[in-house]
């Protein structure tokens, strides 16, 4: 399975280094030198040459990627992987979510899950509501306590605000 694994940032330094925003929960298993990535917009692979810390930032270098002019072609595409799917009970790729009805524990329909926000803390559900507006729901267990891939929704237990009445 392909997943997404960064997104390549700015340059840094004259020498094609590039800094990343990390979308992996694993990237000292993800990049490895030597690892092969896929690109999104496709441009050809990238073979990871050397990764370093910066200031908490990784910084990585490709055998295909010489000088900062290069490296500044790249910004903000895709690293894809070609993965093992591993079988969790709660973990759903972002495209299988996508397009779910969200409902409320009452049954009350509140929209369709339109994406999914990876930050540092947690997930996020984004929802669209019937009104067109979005709205950022924590995928937790205690606000949202099933996830009904079969039946084609996401059920949601928000606390008061959280989503229009």
């Amino acid at each position: 399975m392909e997943v997404v694994v960064a997104r390549l940032g700015r340059p840094h330094g004259v020498r094609g280094e590039l800094s990343i925003e990390v979308r992996t929960d694993v990237p000292q298993e993800r990049f490895v030198p030597g690892t092969v990535f896929a690109t999104d917009p496709a441009s050809g692979s990238l073979t990871l040459e050397t990764v370093r810390d910066h200031n908490g930032r990784l910084l990585l270098t490709f055998a295909e990627v010489a000088d900062r002019t290069a490296a500044e072609r790249l910004r903000d595409v895709l690293l894809v992987a070609d993965v093992e799917q591993v079988e969790e009970p709660d973990a759903w790729p972002t495209a299988t979510l996508v397009g779910l009805r969200a409902v409320t524990v009452d049954g009350r329909e509140v929209g369709t899950v339109v994406g999914l926000q990876h930050l540092p803390a947690q997930d996020l559900l984004e929802i669209e509501q019937p009104s067109g507006h979005r709205a950022l729901v924590p995928f937790v267990a205690a606000i949202v306590p099933e996830v009904d891939v079969a039946g084609g929704r996401v059920v949601l237990d928000p606390p008061g605000g959280l989503l229009e009445d």
